[in-house]
């Protein structure tokens, strides 16, 4: 068999990931399945190039799988498949944190190792890796966005789903730095889910210009949200009035960033939280003690949480007219 990445459908999930990977130990390598929350989403196919890249090198044999809905129970699923198979090593970016609970058990009981991306709050994880601290990341968005509304007006919010743990963490973080610093802005409704997919936020979108006309402000910390709302804002040539901001993919988003549908993103390196949880995967196999200072491969020092097993590195990207086609040249 080759190491092409395949994408077959079993009994309606998507699945992901290289048939082989570099064996360049004696021993025959270790197994990493990583589920993530939509195996479609352009997100997590950059994700699983990070994957690929360090199974390669850490001797990892690594594949990628997740639902074909945004579905936690189909998580639960998966995660019991994989411990059947009885794989070495779980990632996770989980869709919500209480639902995936007992299956992240479940696989610890078994001696599998757990690694999470986004799922700082999971129990039972082995180690979250987190790239971005999620008050910084949702206050540096909400200033972004208070300064492309002139700091006053009103504003919606979009999360992946209501339970998704990151996004609803960097909202919460955006949120409170609105209420604190910009009085003369207004959150008109709860926030929103659908920000995971195109379809859904354009639909959304669609939604909040009819129910609330004066709306000034969309934030939203799914990928595909900016994308799905831009586009109904080009649409209706919304540009000047309305202002999108969020977080984003610069080759998928640039476009829409380049006629002012979308007006600033941010995030980072989805190769690199891929990168980085196989190699943490290795070390934690390995034994390597993992503090604060810790160098981790490819994402440098890290600052670890050692009571609520976190591993919190820095790497936000900014997104806008003047950096968005340099990202894209490196590959983003």
């Amino acid at each position: 068999m080759d190491r092409r990445t395949t994408l077959k459908m079993l009994g309606g999930l998507a699945v992901a990931g290289p048939l082989h990977a570099t064996r360049a130990f004696a021993a025959a390598p270790k197994t990493m399945a990583t589920v993530v929350k939509a195996a479609s989403v352009p997100w997590f196919n950059i994700l699983n190039q990070g994957l690929e890249a360090a199974g390669k090198q850490f001797d990892i044999t690594t594949t990628m799988v997740g639902p074909a809905q945004v579905d936690p129970a189909q998580q639960v699923k998966l995660i019991d498949d994989l411990i059947a198979k009885k794989v070495d090593v779980i990632g996770l970016v989980p869709l919500d944190v209480k639902v995936t609970a007992q299956a992240v058990k479940r696989a610890r009981d078994a001696g599998i190792v757990v690694i999470t991306q986004e799922g700082e709050n999971q129990d039972g994880k082995t180690w979250d890796l987190e790239l971005i601290s999620a008050k910084n990341y949702g206050e540096m968005q909400m200033k972004a966005l208070a300064r492309e509304m002139g700091e006053e007006g009103d504003y919606v919010v979009y999360v992946g789903t209501l339970t998704t743990p990151g996004h609803n963490s960097w909202a919460d973080a955006a949120i409170a730095y609105q209420k604190a610093h910009y009085p003369k802005m207004r959150m008109v409704a709860d926030r929103f889910p659908g920000a995971d997919l195109i379809d859904e936020s354009s639909r959304v979108t669609q939604q909040v210009l009819q129910t609330y006309p004066d709306v000034r402000g969309i934030l939203s910390m799914g990928s595909n949200g900016p994308i799905g709302a831009g586009n109904v804002i080009k649409q209706r040539r919304l540009e000047k009035k309305i202002a999108v901001v969020g977080t984003i993919i610069p080759a998928q988003a640039q476009a829409l960033l380049m006629s002012g549908a979308i007006r600033e993103g941010f995030l980072w390196n989805p190769k690199d939280a891929g990168y980085g949880m196989v190699a943490i995967a290795r070390m934690v196999l390995d034994g390597t003690p993992i503090k604060t200072g810790t160098e981790i491969p490819t994402l440098g020092p890290a600052t670890v949480d050692e009571a609520n097993r976190v591993i919190q590195v820095d790497r936000v990207l900014t997104i806008n007219k003047t950096t968005v086609g340099d990202l894209v040249k490196q590959g983003l």
